[in-house]
């Protein structure tokens, strides 16, 4: 007899990603905007003091009659550079609350690939055909920590040319409930990089269930 049907979960897909993008575009689009506001109103305020000295004309100064002077208030410089550290901190920040269950391949390892990445890119990546060129151990890092760590590999993968990572999240032997804390979050963090378009669990000898074998985007020649 029939309780009650469970509510499925939310399924997230590329839609949800394209969101999160706009998201992040449009806040920094705000910032951008916030900024030149400030740059236009510091150069009414200028124009306007132009415009007052002209309209009075030479004045004489007062005879100085042990006044103090104080140094004139230099305008705080807008934070450009900071703005554009934000902007960047923003584009990689990568979320906890994704929902990845509904984009993974359902087999014994949860393996992820991308629209158009067919399924023999899998089965060569699982046989090792793709030799990992760098490696990140985020095993014993707090959440945090993790997440930065792993977008800066991916970062500088990238930047190298790298084509195949190893990514080891450790299996949660020494966590205090015996739970792999990382594990499902940096799967649902890969999902999330535009650069990776398929990753699966590593064979026993590179780590097993502790470990992802990353396939990244190949590089625009």
């Amino acid at each position: 007899m029939s309780h009650g049907a469970k509510t499925p979960p939310r399924r997230f897909g590329l839609n949800d990603l394209a969101a999160l993008r706009d998201n992040l575009k449009a806040d920094a689009e705000r910032r951008e905007a916030e900024r030149r506001a400030q740059a236009e109103a510091a150069q009414r305020a200028l124009e306007e003091a132009n415009v007052f000295r002209a309209s009075i004309g030479n004045v004489s100064a007062l005879r100085d009659r042990n006044r103090v002077q104080h140094p004139p208030k230099v305008p705080e410089p807008i934070p450009v550079q900071s703005q554009r550290n934000d902007k960047a901190v923003l584009e990689a920040s990568l979320s906890d609350e994704f929902d990845v269950e509904n984009l993974l391949d359902i087999d014994e390892t949860m393996s992820f690939r991308r629209p158009g990445i067919g399924e023999d890119i899998i089965k060569k990546l699982r046989r090792g055909e793709w030799v990992p060129q760098d490696k990140v151990d985020l095993h014993g890092l707090r959440t945090d920590e993790a997440r930065e760590a792993l977008a800066s590999f991916l970062r500088r993968s990238v930047r190298n040319d790298v084509r195949c990572v190893r990514v080891i999240h450790g299996k949660g032997i020494g966590s205090p409930d015996k739970l792999p804390v990382l594990k499902g979050k940096v799967r649902s963090w890969l999902v999330q990089k535009e650069e990776v378009i398929a990753f699966v669990q590593a064979r026993e000898s590179l780590g097993g269930a502790g470990a992802l074998m990353v396939l990244l985007r190949q590089p625009r020649s």
